[in-house]
């Protein structure tokens, strides 16, 4: 068997409102944390990659993080890929250190979207992603794109509200947990139906939350970490999935590349859904998080709801999901939202989630998704 890359090092910075944090505080904070997690020092890294910033955008990102935090390495690029940025990291710096193109590679991002946008900056970013030509000048926005998914899953599998506020009362329980999590305080099902309406039928806590923060993770060949500290953690198998850019050019409102992502991830892994302890899965709003569940194998077309509704994602149910508490309920940063569910992943791997920690577990499942369910990446993570 080929020797597989390990994560050794993850952090993440405080979630939420961070007064006086910048983009670059934000990355330095994270990446000088995590690689003091993985017992290195800054000159052992010889990788880095970034992600992307809505608040200070950069062509060359990660040059101009290398030059703010002094870094030299042999290889380094920025990747944008909406919120599968994380996770294509994540395979992008597996592949660099098993091809032995380095040793340790630090994946870094951060955004004060927060306190560094404006409410009309924040309306525009959201406008953005659509078409430029068939969408934008109709005034689709990224949460009316994910109500044309969440109207016909409704309609397609008579669904209810409760089934679909589960998700989102699930994840903030989890957040509870978590001395980090931007937002704790309980919600019923009821909350979440008598929220204000965004894009119909999805309502305000439906959604992702709008956040500062900075995560990292360093990467590392197996050979280089086995002199590490913490318990090795091993990425067995990734896979991308990508069927359109654009929701008018989707192929179905309710099956996406997430399930040809993680046939592949669970492929070069060896395992299947069944065997995966915990999942940390994308979740920009509830409606991702439901199609996710059931396109990548967790649950039959039409069942995540119900099962929500009866704690199967809940710590100690069947699928344990979310147990930071997600995009919904821990913390949304751009591309660093989608990093939070690796360091999670990471954290239940090596028995560190305290309150959070589900019993045994040995393997994960890592999913982010960019655009409009447009770019999908999986991860198997195992504990060695």
């Amino acid at each position: 068997m080929p020797a597989r890359a390990a994560i050794t090092g993850v952090a993440e910075t405080d979630i939420g409102r961070v007064e006086g944090s910048t983009v670059m505080s934000l990355h330095s904070q994270a990446a000088r944390d995590a690689i003091a997690d993985a017992g290195l020092e800054p000159e052992d890294i010889d990788g880095v990659l970034c992600g992307y910033s809505t608040v200070e955008p950069h062509m060359m990102l990660s040059s101009v993080f290398c030059e703010y935090f002094g870094l030299k390495p042999t290889f380094t690029t920025a990747i944008s890929a909406g919120g599968a940025t994380a996770c294509i990291m994540l395979a992008t710096a597996a592949a660099l250190v098993e091809a032995n193109k380095c040793r340790h590679v630090l994946m870094v991002m951060g955004d004060n979207r927060l306190t560094g946008l404006s409410r009309s900056g924040t309306v525009a970013a959201l406008a953005g992603v659509g078409h430029p030509q068939f969408e934008q000048p109709y005034g689709m926005t990224i949460p009316a794109a994910y109500a044309l998914v969440a109207q016909a899953y409704l309609h397609e599998y008579g669904i209810g509200r409760d089934e679909l506020s589960a998700l989102a009362v699930t994840g903030r329980k989890h957040a509870g947990l978590h001395p980090k999590a931007q937002m704790r305080e309980p919600i019923t099902l009821e909350d979440v139906a008598d929220s204000r309406v965004i894009a119909s039928p999805l309502n305000l806590l439906d959604c992702c939350l709008i956040s500062d923060g900075g995560a990292a993770v360093v990467v590392s060949s197996s050979a280089a970490a086995r002199d590490l500290p913490n318990v090795q953690v091993e990425v067995l198998g990734t896979g991308q999935g990508h069927t359109h850019e654009h929701i008018f050019g989707a192929p179905s409102l309710t099956s996406f590349g997430c399930a040809d992502s993680s046939r592949i991830a669970f492929g070069e892994a060896g395992v299947k859904p069944a065997d995966i302890d915990v999942t940390e899965i994308y979740d920009s709003f509830t409606i991702t998080l439901l199609v996710e569940l059931e396109s990548i194998g967790f649950f039959e077309k039409g069942e995540a709801g119900q099962a929500a509704l009866g704690g199967a994602l809940e710590i100690g149910g069947r699928v344990p999901c979310n147990t930071h508490g997600g995009l919904l309920s821990f913390g949304h940063a751009g591309a660093a939202g989608g990093a939070f569910h690796i360091i999670e992943a990471v954290r239940q791997l090596r028995g560190q989630a305290d309150a959070r920690q589900v019993a045994n577990a040995e393997l994960a499942f890592v999913h982010g998704d960019g655009g409009i369910l447009s770019a999908h990446c999986s991860t198997v993570l195992g504990r060695v």
